[in-house]
């Protein structure tokens, strides 16, 4: 591990799920003592201030691209000449803040442009290579071959997984040859579990995340449904940009910006039922927890389609597509395979 250092830590902002799996290793940094400092959105930097107040934070927005309702890929392949400019425009933004605040080393979770060949430059992801599409699935090693030459201008590559064949990320880090310069670090995940365990209650759990407009679409859908769910339930809202303040949607259900770490923590593992998103480090945080859950895909985010199968098909969580979601139909097919 890295010692006595002026770290910079860059999140990508797709979600929050970039940042919650870079929280373990900040944790780490500091106690190494590194000087950290992260670059990142004004969302991310909402959600990591709560879990670090003392360190340096940059405004350091990373590109965003707005999820639409349909044809996900085709949008996303349309948008690569933004995407390819908008790496080369962080990658010049970044030489001044290592000048500014004489950085020494770079962590970029999943952002490309961030590598400098005069600090050690660290890449942190899981998708060695992107699930595509059937119907472009030929182009899926020529992709890994391009994404192969962005991971090999950072010195290192982390991958937030297990080399071994209880790995959680499955084609997405292990199908293809690894770079020469990645290694597994083994799963991150903001939790610890805590020595009291709380006790098992019945009530459920919905976490939300993910770009928009897919969160909220999911969110609607969800309660819209909770009227006929007699079991108590808190939706936690993933947006941690908001006050934090407790909404009352119908008698039993609750609605939440939402909770630092601590607390999300405990409230998952106090629920019987844990709804949430398929992204890769809400699994990871889910497996730290030991605790099964109802896992949704983003619609069209093949990454979280291929997860949910994959993990299904292993048994550790149930999976169901967003347009098939029937949240009294679906608690009780997870409650007979796994409560």
């Amino acid at each position: 591990m890295i010692e006595n250092k002026r770290i910079l830590v860059c999140p990508l902002n797709w979600g929050l799920g970039h940042a919650t799996r870079d929280i373990p290793i900040i944790r780490d940094l500091i106690a190494k003592n590194n000087k950290l400092f992260v670059a990142a959105d004004k969302q991310i930097i909402s959600l990591l201030v709560e879990e670090f107040p003392d360190i340096n934070y940059i405004l350091f927005p990373s590109f965003n691209v707005r999820y639409s309702k349909n044809f996900l890929i085709l949008k996303l392949f349309l948008a690569i000449p933004y995407i390819l400019f908008k790496i080369f425009k962080e990658h010049q933004q970044l030489k001044q803040i290592i000048s500014d605040y004489e950085i020494d080393v770079v962590i970029s979770d999943n952002r490309f442009g961030l590598w400098n060949k005069k600090v050690h430059s660290i890449f942190i992801t899981h998708q060695i290579m992107i699930k595509l599409p059937k119907s472009v699935r030929w182009f899926e090693k020529l992709l890994y071959k391009f994404n192969g030459w962005f991971i090999h201008k950072f010195d290192e590559c982390w991958i937030p997984d297990f080399s071994e064949e209880n790995n959680l990320s499955g084609d997405l880090s292990h199908k293809y040859k690894l770079p020469k310069n990645a290694k597994c670090i083994g799963i991150k995940s903001r939790f610890q579990v805590p020595e009291n365990m709380p006790e098992v209650k019945e009530k459920m759990l919905v976490i939300l995340s993910g770009p928009e407009p897919h969160r909220t679409i999911l969110e609607d859908k969800i309660i819209s449904q909770l009227k006929n769910v007699p079991i108590p339930c808190l939706i936690v809202q993933g947006k941690p940009e908001h006050e934090q303040i407790t909404k009352q949607i119908y008698s039993s259900v609750f609605s939440i910006s939402h909770l630092n770490a601590t607390t999300l923590a405990r409230e998952i593992l106090s629920s019987k039922i844990v709804i949430c998103r398929a992204g890769y480090s809400t699994i990871m945080d889910l497996a730290t927890l030991h605790k099964k859950a109802i896992i949704i895909p983003t619609p069209g985010q093949t990454e979280q389609e291929y997860l949910g199968k994959y993990l299904h098909e292993k048994g550790l969580f149930y999976c169901v597509n967003q347009s098939d979601l029937d949240i009294k139909k679906d608690i009780a097919m997870f409650e007979r395979m796994y409560v």
